[in-house]
């Protein structure tokens, strides 16, 4: 039996219940780690109301700068996005919340970790293959594969019970996470996948309809594949983030709707506003057409779809995952340039593209035939077509 426990503390309705609940079924202390990720809550408000459902200490843990540098950074880097759309927003923020926990289960001297995560969700995976790598000797509790609860319905009902305070109605039930990079939003009627999310789901971008009628244009400077910069202003990675947060957001960019396929087996239906990373994104896949040649650039479409499908399935602590870093550090190195944008009623387009490294040579793209022999092309292409020529040849006969 666990006498301490470390629990990832949000102070939504799952983690809410869970600390009386661990000292309801198992009589032991329970601590709780609030990591702070740029989720725009109150986190003192979530400090008390640990302590107050019966968390013997609570600590919060500012783990922004460490996110960004250490986690979106390199997925950004690496092109990485899952299944076209989802920007992993949830994905690579659970493995740096149990790294954290798992520093603290051992400062505090705990023997095991707990954490709120359904047993049909992806994050459990994420959590406990973090704890595993980096203290297999912890136990792990997960409440949703044990208590009896089996819906949020039944966990509302729990905290009405328990006289725990929590947002979540039956009539406002979705679950949603929250950081600096995105929201997400599941549950209620995003389980059908027929039906269109509600307007009133959205919290954090502006409608595409009530966006400004004007676009808005947008410059962001890259150094090896790192953002360092908007509108030529060089920027601290937080403060970079939060800039774009406001800018696409205040434009209708970055809502995004997608049935996708869960690590666990089934398919699941979601909703996300990720607005500064949606021009992150899009900015950094348009300066790498700049400066990467074709044989990197294609190899690298590869990887970045393996490294999308890690990070997804949290392995992140893995030394495939690291070995995948030094690659694209290698393919980034001449990343380096700005991409201007124009904004307009949830769309992105680029407008321009500059780079000290591009490999864009207007001589040779153009339709001009300066610096080129197109003589060339005909011995090219009779030997681009032996492949195709000589089976039909042999068929002939």
């Amino acid at each position: 039996m666990p006498k301490r426990v470390v629990l990832a503390y949000s102070g939504g309705l799952d983690t809410s219940i869970i600390i009386p609940w661990l000292k309801e079924t198992y009589g032991c202390e329970v601590i709780a780690m609030i990591g702070d990720l740029g989720q725009q809550e109150d986190l003192e408000a979530a400090h008390k109301k640990a302590l107050a459902t019966g968390a013997s200490a609570a600590y919060i843990e500012d783990l922004r700068e460490e996110f960004i540098t250490g986690y979106i950074w390199p997925t950004l880097r690496a092109g990485a996005v899952y299944e076209h759309k989802y920007l992993l927003g949830t994905s690579f923020a659970r493995p740096l919340l149990a790294k954290r926990q798992v520093e603290i289960a051992k400062k505090v001297g705990a023997d095991a970790l707990a954490h709120g995560c359904t047993g049909k969700g992806n994050d459990q995976v994420r959590f406990e293959l973090a704890a595993k790598a980096l203290a297999p000797g912890l136990s792990i509790i997960a409440p949703w594969r044990e208590w009896k609860i089996n819906s949020r319905e039944d966990a509302i009902a729990y905290a009405r019970e328990h006289k725990i305070p929590i947002e979540q109605t039956t009539k406002n039930i979705y679950s949603r996470d929250r950081n600096i990079w995105h929201l997400s939003h599941e549950g209620g009627v995003l389980e059908d996948p027929a039906n269109a999310p509600e307007e009133s789901m959205w919290q954090w971008i502006v409608s595409p309809a009530k966006a400004p009628e004007q676009p808005t244009a947008v410059e962001i400077g890259f150094e090896a594949g790192t953002p360092v910069s908007v509108n030529g202003k060089k920027l601290a990675p937080l403060a970079l983030i939060e800039d774009l947060n406001k800018v696409a957001a205040a434009n209708g960019v970055g809502r995004m709707d997608i049935v996708e396929n869960r690590l666990v087996g089934m398919k699941s239906r979601g909703a996300y506003e990720t607005p500064g990373g949606t021009l992150l994104v899009t900015a950094h896949r348009e300066l790498e057409s700049l400066c990467l040649d074709r044989e990197t650039a294609h190899y690298q479409q590869l990887l970045s779809l393996r490294y999308a499908e890690m990070v997804y399935y949290g392995m992140w602590f893995t030394p495939l995952r690291e070995a995948l870093d030094a690659f694209f550090k290698t393919s980034q190195q001449r990343v380096t340039g700005s991409v201007g944008l124009s904004l307009l009623k949830g769309t992105v387009n680029a407008t321009s593209r500059k780079s000290p490294f591009s490999l864009y040579r207007p001589g040779l793209a153009s339709f001009s035939m300066t610096g080129y022999n197109p003589k060339d092309a005909e011995g090219f292409i009779n030997l681009f077509a032996l492949p195709i020529t000589v089976p039909l040849e042999a068929g002939a006969r």
